[in-house]
């Protein structure tokens, strides 16, 4: 059972998630929460697997998310926002947050998210992640430097960093290059320890930079 709080500062944007959520038979709603102080209480109060956070909500967000990081290390926090802006994204990650979710996730998509955040991999809005990249792409960042960094990676290696800077999820990931979820995700974890990454989202801006992007 995935359990799960979440916190938004409007009642209908809560039932909505609810009920998206509740058609899955293995998550279930713990808490709700209409600001940062109160998601933050209920993840002390509650075993909660997965906390949905909006960035905008009375006490801030990511406030409460890096409260929640401190205090209940044991919560993946998601951030499910209208918000896609590179400055709030990057501040949420930094904060301690697990994922970046945009409003406009389609209801499988989002229970998808759950389960992921749940099983310990970060999730991100494909748009989310993109604008991150494009971002530090602009930033001037040297690609001979990242070049240099995947260098000694793996020809499957490679093909996996360059799914991983578009975005894709670990299966998404494994159905284009028809190998196992498990398989993939060992390929990342090689990845991040060659490539010197502390999270898959660096992967993906290091693709970019190294010219690996379709």
């Amino acid at each position: 059972m995935i359990r799960v709080l979440i916190a938004d500062d409007e009642a209908l944007m809560r039932a909505g998630i609810r009920l998206i959520l509740e058609n899955d038979d293995e998550i279930r709603i713990v808490a709700e929460a209409q600001d940062a102080r109160e998601a933050v209480e209920a993840c002390r109060a509650h075993l909660v697997d997965v906390a949905l956070l909006d960035i905008r909500m009375p006490g801030d967000g990511i406030t409460g998310a890096a409260e929640i990081a401190r205090h209940s290390p044991r919560t993946r926090v998601v951030m499910l926002t209208a918000f896609g802006e590179e400055p709030s994204v990057t501040r949420a990650l930094r904060a301690g947050a697990h994922g970046y979710l945009l409003k406009d996730t389609g209801p499988r998509d989002l229970i998808d998210a759950v389960r992921r955040a749940a099983a310990g991999e970060p999730v991100l809005a494909p748009q989310v992640t993109r604008q991150l990249i494009d971002f530090r792409t602009r930033s001037g960042h040297s690609s001979d430097a990242a070049s240099r960094r995947i260098a000694d990676l793996t020809p499957t290696e490679r093909d996996v960093l360059r799914l991983l800077g578009t975005g894709l999820s670990n299966a998404g990931i494994a159905a284009q290059l028809h190998l196992s979820s498990g398989t993939v995700k060992a390929h990342i974890s090689s990845i991040l320890t060659r490539t010197d990454c502390t999270n898959r989202v660096q992967a993906a801006v290091l693709a970019r930079e190294a010219g690996l992007h379709d």
